[in-house]
């Protein structure tokens, strides 16, 4: 019988290590120090393999299914999912868009759908044109930095800072999901983008120079704040 969300949530260490099967070799391995990390059990030439594709909450249940199927589709191919990782097999697989498509299903249960609507408007009006048809690994800081500062021309500093975020997110779930091996937006997120304060209207002040923020807070996927109070991107 397929998991269900609430199981996955419920679930609870134990003094030994066990498994919740979701079907068709995947499962969720519950550890004793609490970590829940997804494997799918296959055959491959006679041999029973196991392959790992990440821990939840970051890899959900439905991206860990969306993975268990490219695997699949892999073995009907003849290739071993161990060698050709979910994702790398198929050059579609590896589009920005695409990976972003999983990204958003992995998490679109537990947002409010009205919030979810708006991030994927977002990437959908200020990133995807750009970016969405480009491999994951074509893909380099300074791509990432056009787009941010093409948002930030117009005024909308948060809407870039969201941006940014949102697609770093992508990336690192791709490479939880062994889709691919590297951040772009890790170098811009050292930059921080001045902004005024709340209320004050900005969008016929004059542009100000990007700095090099020296402060550790700023480190972390936009979570946290520039003590010189302006925000990271």
């Amino acid at each position: 019988m397929a998991l269900k969300e609430i199981q996955i949530k419920n679930a609870r260490a134990k003094d030994r290590p066990y498994k919740l099967a979701d079907g068709e070799g995947l499962f969720l391995f519950v550890k004793p120090n609490g970590s829940k990390l997804w494997r799918l059990k296959y055959r491959f030439m006679g041999k029973e393999k196991l392959l790992s594709f990440g821990a939840y909450p970051d890899i959900g249940i439905s991206a860990a299914r969306e993975l268990r199927a490219i695997a699949k589709g892999a073995l009907a191919k003849g290739e071993d999912p161990m060698i050709v990782r979910p994702g790398k097999g198929s050059r579609d697989g590896e589009t920005l868009r695409s990976a972003a498509t999983l990204w958003h299903r992995n998490r679109e249960c537990s947002l409010d759908p009205a919030h979810a609507k708006r991030v994927w408007a977002r990437l959908e009006r200020d990133v995807f044109p750009s970016l969405g048809h480009m491999m994951l690994e074509d893909i380099s800081p300074p791509d990432v930095l056009r787009v941010i500062r093409k948002i930030e021309d117009r005024g909308a500093l948060d809407i870039s800072r969201r941006a940014k975020q949102s697609v770093g997110q992508i990336y690192q779930f791709a490479i939880a999901s062994g889709i691919c091996s590297s951040d772009p937006t890790a170098q811009p997120r050292q930059l921080c983008a001045p902004q005024s304060d709340i209320g004050v209207d900005i969008s016929n002040a004059p542009k100000q120079p990007f700095r090099l923020c020296c402060s550790t807070s700023c480190y972390g996927g936009g979570r946290g704040h520039c003590s010189r109070r302006s925000h990271c991107w």
